[in-house]
């Protein structure tokens, strides 16, 4: 992996410092901030770390189950170059004990260098979360040529709808539990000025959080495009929620097809969608407008982090890789009542889902099915795997119709070969 000085050093954050530094105010403001940070560390290591290691016996995520209290005496009082700490780290998993639904990660990066400076923790539970991906010894291979995809056109009287979704972080500015107002200001400015250079059908407007209008707010509401002010305690345990909404915001291309929304999660979530079964079209719209941002990124001196084991670096463990989920909402009123479903999906890589998104149970017979893995395949293997899968469960809900008899399928490997 690139060295912590490296890439600190890129994404222009040097040249930003240094300005920074050329007034006295700020400097002197940087120094206080230093020195008060500093001794707080100094009042911290009075105790062992023993003492403060916390109270984990009745909780049920991934961080949980892999912080020893050898791991924690190591890394207790290590900090990243942007003053970001092991507790700050796993507070989150702290506070949440566990999830009705999913075994949640239990803790979060503040920078990009929090999955180095932490590695003895964040390798553990990336490798639990990610079923055996070693971060240490293996490679994720980054793939977005949607000329690829083969059978992508779904059946429309199954499939209501297609979407793929991703992440990206701009190297050189900390992650949304971590970012001051400042540096999450800075990524609302670059991510806007890049998108304001897309042409074509990639085409759009900027909508800040805090300046809609009823009317505009409303339209995306409706549209389904608008997201809230996190609420759940996972993510504002995190920090996620801080000086709601400043710099948030939802830019939309004009065919509505192309959203990115900003400083949510991460700092920017790159979505494609439609209505309909034409995973094809979603995909290489995904892919083109991804690669022209990241294009624009680059014009204006920055970049998103990624590097050969973790592939794209963001906020959650769970989305390291290619932070992509390609999913539909089906219609499989027969196959959702055969038990042999979740063994189906399972053995596809799968993740079955009520539509309203992770935090709901599927109720009736409309589900959102999307891939299990993020990290290990490239996207074009992911979307690929999604489409397959996809037609499978199809198949199966027309044989059922007939009362024909399904087979379950036999397990896909999770890692490329």
């Amino acid at each position: 992996m690139a060295s912590t000085f490296s890439r600190v050093l890129t994404g222009r954050r040097a040249a930003m410092l240094l300005a920074s530094l050329g007034t006295g105010a700020l400097a002197t403001g940087y120094l206080m901030s230093d020195i008060n940070y500093a001794g707080a560390i100094e009042r911290r290591k009075l105790y062992p770390p023993s003492a403060d290691f916390p109270d984990l016996r009745k909780h049920n995520n991934c961080m949980a189950t892999n912080l020893t209290p050898a791991i924690y005496s190591r890394l207790r009082d290590k900090v990243t170059p942007n003053n970001w700490t092991l507790d700050q780290c796993i507070q989150t998993g702290v506070d949440n004990p566990g999830h009705p639904f999913i075994k949640t990660v239990g803790m979060v990066a503040g920078d990009e260098e929090s999955y180095e400076i932490f590695a003895d923790i964040f390798d553990p539970v990336i490798k639990e979360r990610h079923n055996g991906y070693d971060p240490r010894s293996m490679k994720h291979h980054t793939d977005l040529d949607s000329s690829k995809i083969t059978h992508g056109q779904f059946d429309e009287r199954y499939v209501l709808s297609s979407r793929v979704r991703t992440g990206r972080s701009i190297r050189g500015l900390s992650l949304p539990p971590a970012c001051s107002r400042a540096e999450r200001r800075e990524v609302e400015h670059v991510a806007v000025q890049a998108l304001a250079g897309l042409k074509g059908d990639l085409a759009g407007r900027y909508y800040r959080l805090g300046e809609m209008t009823d009317l505009e707010q409303q339209r995306l509401i409706d549209d389904h495009f608008l997201f809230d002010k996190p609420v759940s305690p996972l993510l504002t345990c995190a920090g996620m929620a801080r000086d709601w909404p400043d710099a948030r915001g939802i830019w939309h291309n004009f065919d509505k097809t192309f959203l990115i929304w900003i400083n949510e999660e991460d700092h920017t979530r790159v979505i494609s969608m439609e209505k309909g079964g034409n995973m094809k079209r979603v995909f290489e719209r995904f892919c083109r407008g991804l690669k022209e941002v990241e294009n624009l990124i680059h014009e204006r001196g920055w970049e998103f982090m990624w590097n050969e084991h973790l592939g794209y670096i963001l906020t959650c463990p769970s989305n390291l890789g290619t932070g992509l989920r390609a999913g539909v909402h089906i219609k499989i009123p027969n196959l959702s009542k055969d038990p042999r479903l979740s063994k189906i999906l399972d053995n596809l890589r799968l993740q079955k889902r009520g539509t309203g998104g992770v935090d709901t149970a599927a109720v009736g017979d409309t589900f959102d099915i999307s891939n299990l893995d993020r990290i290990g395949r490239s996207e074009v293997e992911l979307v690929q795997l999604v489409i397959d899968g996809v037609n499978y469960l199809i198949e199966c809900e027309k044989r059922l119709e007939k009362g024909q008899d399904i087979k379950v399928p036999p397990p896909i490997s999770q890692f490329r070969k």
